[in-house]
């Protein structure tokens, strides 16, 4: 009786919410057919994987690839590279749409605060081609626009495209300047969820600006951070193939190889399909790990977490 209860209890909530499921069902199918049936390929990772023979009449070789990719030497290179890149975009990129959001949030001119929303969004249509070509206009050490600049000053041209040291910075510049006021979209709707009345009655215990805004604005979208937080810790492994390829070159070959271009020199032009598979599978469950522990964490501390 009570399985039989749950079961029209069930029905009458999806009879009732039919629409909303019928809109949900594009990218519930976009989900299903390229999220979750892909994952049966994930078995070539412990195969010798050959496309003439295919899943399963490939060699089954157990962790042979997980060994040899783990003892390779340059391992903790691409472990080294992929977490830097990420804490620093962790660290740097991820508050910025924050910190736009409060300043928007903050401005009382309507006009402005539109004309500043479309200029900052603006970049994140841009390919990172194009993004590529701007930056190699901008910083070029022979003739581009900012060592023009400092040439023209007197002082000495700066190399920003092969310097080790500045390539981390400059992926890290580039994301900010790309997705930074795209990301506000997100905290600009949390923003306007927060009741007026908060704000009204702070202001006449005598709270400024700085104190709304610590004491009322960051606590009122404090779990759409944390949601977003967990689920940027599950990308860690993920850098962004597309914009360290374009940004790599030979000078900068050591600090610029991460797993992605990895995957890419080995899976897409070695043909080393079983062996990158295990690459992307070591990949996928350390962000799994990281999103468990952030979520486990942040229940810990009394927030909602993920789920």
């Amino acid at each position: 009786m009570h399985n039989e209860s749950r079961l029209k209890r069930t029905t009458r909530l999806l009879v009732r919410d039919r629409y909303l499921y019928l809109l949900a069902l594009p990218g519930l199918i976009f989900f299903l057919l390229f999220k979750y049936v892909p994952m049966w390929g994930l078995v070539i990772a412990f195969q010798d994987y050959s496309p003439f023979q295919g899943i399963r009449g490939s060699e089954w070789i157990g962790l042979e690839h997980f060994i040899r990719f783990f003892s390779h030497e340059d391992f903790y290179l691409l472990l080294r590279n992929t977490l830097a890149i990420s804490m620093l975009n962790l660290l740097l990129f991820f508050p910025a749409p924050i910190l736009i959001a409060l300043m928007l949030n903050e401005a009382r001119q309507i006009v402005f605060k539109k004309i500043v929303q479309t200029i900052i969004y603006f970049p994140h249509f841009l390919s990172w081609v194009i993004i590529a070509g701007i930056s190699f206009i901008m910083l070029g050490q022979a003739d581009g626009v900012i060592n023009s600049i400092l040439d023209a000053l007197g002082w000495e041209k700066v190399a920003f495209l092969t310097n080790k040291s500045l390539f981390w910075p400059m992926l890290t510049l580039q994301n900010i300047w790309k997705d930074a006021g795209w990301g506000t979209i997100i905290f600009l709707a949390a923003l306007s969820g927060i009741d007026p009345a908060l704000y009204e009655a702070a202001r006449m215990d005598g709270a400024g600006r700085f104190r709304l805004i610590w004491h009322i604005t960051l606590p009122g979208i404090r779990n759409v951070i944390t949601v977003l937080l967990i689920l940027k810790l599950g990308s860690v492994m993920d850098v962004g193939f597309e914009q360290v390829f374009l940004m790599a070159n030979v000078a900068v070959a050591s600090v610029a190889d991460v797993f992605d271009t990895y995957v890419y020199r080995n899976g897409v032009l070695n043909g080393e399909f079983s062996y990158t598979a295990a690459v992307g599978m070591f990949k996928s469950v350390v962000g799994t790990v990281m999103v468990i522990s952030a979520n486990k964490l942040t229940k810990m501390f009394g927030q909602d977490g993920l789920y």
